[in-house]
């Protein structure tokens, strides 16, 4: 009798626990008011689209930058969140992965300087004198005013990886499914023998990502085969990707002058306005090699001594020479969008200009952006229809290799591994 209670409560847990609805996680603005978030490791501030990497018992300081729209200073706290590799909170409490309080306030502010548009750049590193880390996986980060917890204005990722396992990677063009062409296959190779894992096929799960992109990452929950402790992944579909293109960039470093990709700069009260270049599709053309940040983007006024507080924030107008296409929608892809399908970075087709175009205000300073097109119920975008698909594109690819045993409540992140195609 005992046994069968027990047995209808681990069923109606485990029901619960299929049914419940994911938690929103992913870096996200939900106050019109907070702009520019960036999070990154403080000693590499132009580092790789993705989550921000911090090692465990390291050096390593997380550094979150943001400003809040306003004349004077608002207060503002925090709070982190344990993740498991799906990025869905854990089961854990908060004392077993932090030392210290898990309930922050973000003291470190400046007001800007000569800029039109009046801000407050605000700065959060951690571990600080209040809290510190002492688990690895993944982190979500809560920003909100104080004593309103429930009134989040943004949140942001970042990992914590103890860099147990060792991981080696290659990226050809030479696919499963063609040969340069539109595709890049990944090889993987990672040795758990440091990383305190019983069971190889069923403790070890592995997630890539793209560029830094979160709609076309790859989960792997087994290995082709093993080795002694080593697991080899080869030969598998979802390690193939869509090659894409180069980002497209531009630079609005001065409101005097255009600067790369801008067409012009003009006042229009209250704010300058950045008018971009015209994009046009780049499908059907062969490829060109370009340098970019993939997507990534870097804060900057061309005369100033300190752009975080002296930077201006500009109107950007973007425009995509493309016809009409009903049943697709078309997205600007980056950083500074968050990565996500949101109203923020949809292109919205004008009839009376026969062009899609869409306008937000940015900060000024270098940008990588593409654009990905999405039908209806897709959740990953497409390169081809804008961008193309060319084999010889610089990649940027991250993996993230987690490990659970059997007993454990929450998954460990034990490697992170960099790989680019050049």
């Amino acid at each position: 009798m005992l046994r069968s209670l027990y047995t209808l409560i681990y069923i109606a847990i485990a029901i619960t626990a299929v049914c419940a609805p994911r938690t929103d996680t992913g870096t996200a603005i939900l106050n019109e008011r907070l702009r520019s978030l960036q999070v990154r490791n403080a000693a590499l501030p132009y580092s790789m689209p993705g989550e921000a990497l911090m090692v465990l018992n390291s050096d390593d300081m997380i550094r979150v930058v943001f400003d809040v729209l306003n004349e004077d200073r608002d207060y503002l706290r925090y709070e982190l969140i344990h993740c498991n590799a799906d990025w869905q909170p854990s089961q854990l409490a908060y004392i077993e992965y932090l030392d210290g309080f898990n309930e922050g306030t973000i003291d470190d502010y400046q007001f800007s300087q000569g800029t039109n548009v009046h801000y407050v750049h605000y700065t959060l590193t951690l571990p600080n004198q209040d809290v510190s880390i002492t688990r690895s996986g993944n982190y979500l980060l809560k920003i909100y005013p104080e004593g309103n917890p429930d009134e989040i204005w943004a949140q942001c990722r970042f990992v914590v990886s103890d860099q147990s396992a060792a991981v080696a990677a290659s990226v050809t063009s030479r696919t499963d499914v063609d040969v340069n062409r539109e595709h890049q296959q990944l090889a993987l190779e990672v040795d758990v023998s440091q990383a305190d894992v019983d069971d190889l096929f069923n403790e070890v799960k592995l997630v890539i990502t793209q560029n830094g992109r979160t709609d076309n990452s790859v989960t792997l929950t087994k290995p082709l085969r093993v080795s002694g402790k080593r697991l080899i992944y080869e030969h598998l579909q979802p390690l193939i990707f869509k090659a894409g293109n180069e980002y497209r960039r531009f630079e609005n470093v001065s409101n005097t002058y255009p600067g790369a990709g801008v067409e012009s700069v003009v006042w229009k009260g209250p704010y300058y306005h950045a008018v971009l270049e015209a994009d046009e599709s780049r499908a059907g053309e062969s490829y060109h090699y370009d340098e970019t940040l993939s997507g990534s983007y870097v804060v900057r006024e061309y005369n100033s001594d300190n752009s975080d507080t002296e930077a201006d924030y500009v109107v950007t107008h973007f425009t995509l020479n493309y016809p009409e296409t009903p049943g697709m929608d078309f997205f600007i892809d980056g950083d500074f969008v968050q990565r996500r399908f949101s109203p923020e970075a949809r292109m919205v087709f004008n009839r009376s200009t026969g062009r899609y175009e869409h306008a937000m205000l940015l900060k000024q300073g270098a940008y990588s952006y593409q654009y990905l097109a999405l039908t209806p119920g897709a959740e990953r975008g497409r390169t081809d229809v804008i961008e193309g698909d060319k084999y010889e594109t610089r990649n940027r690819y991250r993996v993230y290799v987690y490990a659970r045993r059997h007993n454990e409540r929450a998954d460990r992140l034990v490697a992170v591994r960099d790989v680019a195609t050049w």
